[in-house]
């Protein structure tokens, strides 16, 4: 693939989609991104700050699922198209249509688009192994060739993620000859990992609930999760690979029961602050929450249920070796704490700029610098302050990232190391 041709991806503020964005732009490519405004500062800064010294700046045009207006003009001149915005909701709709006529019209409108502008080799589709599995309330073991049976389930979601890709394939089947692209598909298990983007996304909810403790105990529920990271890079793979046309891939890498993440939680951010619920909730507990709470209804027939997905074709077409499950859990964790995704304990604002100190001081950006106790260690402006000192820099990167990507990973390090001199308490309350 030249990196002069145009690839558009749908949906271009989304939680997978930023990180595709970041990942074709770090790669060199023409990238133009499809957003339902481009007045939404919240959700348009963070795609601008993706990769700031790009080949070719970020372009992005309004385009909105629920109209063709737009679309021709998104889809002009480009090669491939990743299409990615579709509802996901972290509750179920009164009306399930609410959720299932924008994704498989939106999908046709899309598809419509790039027929009409015969520019485009092919398209790349974000479906879920929602549409393989009926989700993971079932069970069992699952490959590319099983299909959600969408007359058996209830939820909005899995009904729509399954209605939309089968509808990409009956569009691209019936193409004439002189009209055809080509078609990948993408089924990505439970995506975890570090979030880019400016808005919420329901990927979030499992982590938020467990760090703020919006839950006394867990449920028995088993996740079939991948990094978001990973996911991004078998969007790319499949963009490319010619052996990826014509065919789904299912994107898992590891299942891990909500216990197993809880306990994780517990043993990284305990020392941070936060009370991270780890007991497991007996099932009447769950159906009595259920009664109150949509997003706990959801996961009642997953309960005690393991499901399993052939990942070969991640690994042998798309070349893709997922990154440890501790490593995606975490930088989730530690990146939404960053964003303010999640609530931050006091603990957790002086480890924060007790590191950075330590960092800085490493990294030699540190001249004569008054920092106030009670600064919240504010990544961005630290290391700003560090530079107008008239310090000099001695990384390659900026400074403001290297502090980021090293706290992520080291924080809970700092904590447990720099603990007894901060003075931190363990069983400091979310504020």
């Amino acid at each position: 693939m030249s990196e002069e041709q145009m690839v558009l991806v749908t949906g271009a503020t989304g939680f997978i989609a930023t990180h595709v964005i970041q990942q074709l732009l770090q790669a060199g490519h023409k990238v133009r991104g499809s957003v339902r405004s481009l007045k939404n500062e919240q959700k348009i800064k963070p795609l601008q700050e993706l990769h700031p010294k790009a080949k070719y700046p970020l372009e992005l045009v309004e385009a909105d699922l629920t109209s063709a207006n737009g679309w021709a003009d998104a889809v002009s001149g480009c090669t491939y198209v990743i299409h990615m915005a579709s509802p996901f909701p972290n509750e179920q709709p009164s009306d399930e249509s609410e959720v299932i006529k924008p994704a498989v019209d939106g999908t046709l409108i899309v598809l419509k688009a790039c027929r009409e502008a015969r520019t485009v080799k092919r398209v790349v589709l974000t479906s879920s192994v929602a549409s393989i599995s009926g989700g993971f309330d079932i069970g069992g073991s699952y490959t590319e060739a099983d299909w959600t049976d969408v007359g058996t389930v209830k939820q909005a979601y899995l009904k729509s993620k399954t209605l939309a890709e089968k509808a990409a394939w009956d569009f691209v089947r019936d193409l004439p000859n002189g009209e055809k692209f080509e078609l990948s598909v993408i089924n990505p298990a439970f995506v975890m990992g570090p979030p880019l983007c400016g808005g919420w996304a329901t990927s979030m909810e499992l982590t938020k609930r467990l760090l703020e403790r919006q839950m006394p105990a867990v449920p028995q529920i088993n996740f079939s999760i991948i990094d978001v990271r990973d996911v991004a890079a078998a969007h790319i793979a499949a963009m490319t690979k010619a052996e990826a046309a014509g065919n789904r891939h299912i994107v898992a890498a590891h299942n891990l029961w909500m216990k197993e993440i809880a306990m994780m939680y517990k043993e990284e951010f305990l020392q941070l602050g936060y009370n991270v619920p780890v007991r497991e909730a007996p099932y009447f507990i769950l159906k009595l929450i259920s009664l109150f709470d949509k997003t706990v209804r959801l996961l009642l027939p997953a309960w005690g249920k393991e499901t399993f997905y052939d990942n070969t074709r991640m690994h042998t077409v798309l070349g893709i070796e997922p990154r440890p499950a501790r490593e995606t859990v975490m930088d989730m964790a530690h990146s939404m704490i960053q964003k303010g995704f999640i609530k931050t304990t006091a603990t957790y604002r002086k480890v924060k700029l007790r590191f950075l100190i330590l960092l800085c001081m490493k990294l030699n950006v540190l001249n004569t610098l008054s920092i106030d106790a009670e600064d919240d260690g504010n990544v961005v402006s630290l290391c700003a302050r560090s530079a107008k000192a008239g310090s000099t820099l001695q990384t390659a990167a900026p400074c403001h990232q290297v502090c980021e990507e090293m706290l992520i990973v080291s924080a809970g390090e700092v904590a447990a190391r720099e603990g007894s001199s901060l003075g931190l308490e363990a069983d400091e309350a979310c504020d």
